[in-house]
């Protein structure tokens, strides 16, 4: 019987060792915390978007990076293999806006629970509250994992195959600490420098800070990014003489502003698409189900409507009243100027400012606030048949860890699943 190791007792650690053990292998699970996927208990605030049930084929133009590498995982177990899991194990599911899909009882810990049992059930050991220091190899292969166990002496065991499922940096309270990057560069991997994504903007303009706590819906974004240099804006000047700059990102959904800049789903989106170091503005469209041209009769309508009223009083029924101090100011129209005198120029730029409310972004926040981690252990150095690496037999990674990342919508986890049970079925058949 082969005997396996896996590291993190996650998404893609539970379900890698699952499989593993489903094929007759021997498993072990080293989790540093007291209790397993610590991380999938705050997912989709508490509810955990377990997966996306779109298509398999547009499931792809979800991944930002490196869809191609996940072919073979997302193919072997899909978003049906993996509600047909849960639903068979008693976790009931259901799909919302979006194709997301959801526990029933929208309790993250009944997806935990559900896995965690069948885990045991399979006869896999689970040893919580356990550091691993180091993972050995020998001639090529990996030999053995180096750990301490709840304050036990540290321990050198032989693995036959290990499975790094560690994560990677975001949310460094559950355990993501970037291990897996350390083991990974101990055995000759190269990882992409991790970056946070999915993650909220932080912004140039200080009056975000005024509008903390306001939620918009239905409100569009796009996305720009230019590079940073003196240099290159010269020739983007030139070039943009010639064409027009296109988003790098567009979207329409929910966003909020906090005293930091902006979040919320379209903008946590929105991140994933940003480049460090690059100028990146925001335009908010806040009323994208209308054209300029509506836009601006509807406009002229309320100013009819109110014709002897100062324009500070008559934008009620546009905006939230939060909000309306911010337009005001950025309008240039004089608040106390009646509407009757506010020119046919002055309504055209405000119907463009609501149509395109400008944010400069500065960054990002941290990976404290950050969903998930772009980066990680390099796709080149693994095989994607298998999970395996192309420079130590016996190791394999799956979910975080790896150099792949998707925007919101259960996608993220689809990946834990999907190289996990790859990883976990693969490592029990190799010889």
């Amino acid at each position: 019987m082969k005997k396996i190791a896996v590291i993190g007792c996650g998404a893609a650690g539970m379900m890698a060792a699952l499989a593993a053990a489903e094929s007759s292998s021997s498993v072990t699970i080293f989790e540093k915390n007291s209790k397993p996927g610590k991380k999938i208990y705050i997912t989709g605030k508490g509810r955990c978007n377990v997966t996306n049930a779109c298509s398999v084929e547009d499931f792809f133009s979800y991944v930002k990076r490196n869809p191609r590498f996940l072919y073979s995982a997302i193919y072997d177990f899909d978003n049906t293999a993996v509600m047909d899991f849960f639903e068979k194990n008693g976790c009931h599911l259901k799909t919302e806006r979006g194709d997301r899909v959801f526990p029933v009882s929208d309790h993250s810990s009944d997806i935990i629970n559900t896995l965690y049992r069948a885990v045991t059930k399979a006869g896999v050991n689970v040893l919580f509250n356990t550091t691993v220091y180091s993972v050995e190899s020998m001639g090529g292969k990996v030999s053995a994992v180096v750990y301490e166990n709840d304050g036990e002496p540290v321990t050198r065991e032989e693995f036959d195959s290990v499975i790094v499922c560690t994560g990677g940096v975001s949310y460094p309270s559950t355990g993501s600490t970037g291990d897996g990057y350390k083991f990974a560069k101990e055995l000759g991997h190269t990882v992409v420098t991790p970056l946070p994504s999915l993650v909220p903007f932080e912004t140039k303009e200080s009056w975000c800070k005024d509008l903390q706590g306001l939620s918009l819906r239905n409100v569009g974004l796009k996305l720009f990014l230019e590079k940073n240099d003196d240099a290159q804006k010269k020739t983007d000047e030139t070039k943009n003489k010639k064409k027009k700059s296109k988003p790098v990102y567009e979207g329409f959904g929910e966003m909020l502003f906090t005293h930091f800049g902006i979040s919320g789903p379209l903008v946590l989106t929105a991140s994933c698409h940003y480049e460090k170091n690059m100028q990146g503005k925001v335009f908010i469209d806040l009323k994208p189900a209308l054209t300029e041209e509506q836009l601006d009769k509807r406009v002229l309508r309320d100013f009819e409507e109110g014709l002897n009223k100062s324009f500070k009083n008559i934008l009620g029924g546009l905006f939230p009243s939060k909000l309306i101090p911010v337009m005001i100011e950025l309008s240039g129209i004089d608040p106390e100027k009646k509407v009757n005198e506010v020119t046919r120029e002055e309504r055209s730029n405000f119907v463009k400012l609501i149509k395109n409310l400008p944010l400069t972004i500065t960054g990002t926040r941290s990976f404290n606030e950050a969903i998930i981690t772009r980066g990680g252990v390099s796709v080149k150095e693994i095989n994607p048949s298998t999970m395996e690496s192309k420079l130590v037999e016996g190791l394999y990674f799956a979910g975080e860890v790896i150099d792949v990342d998707t925007e919101t919508g259960g996608f993220n986890l689809q990946v834990a699943w999907s190289t996990g049970h790859l990883a976990g079925v693969s490592a029990s058949a190799a010889f």
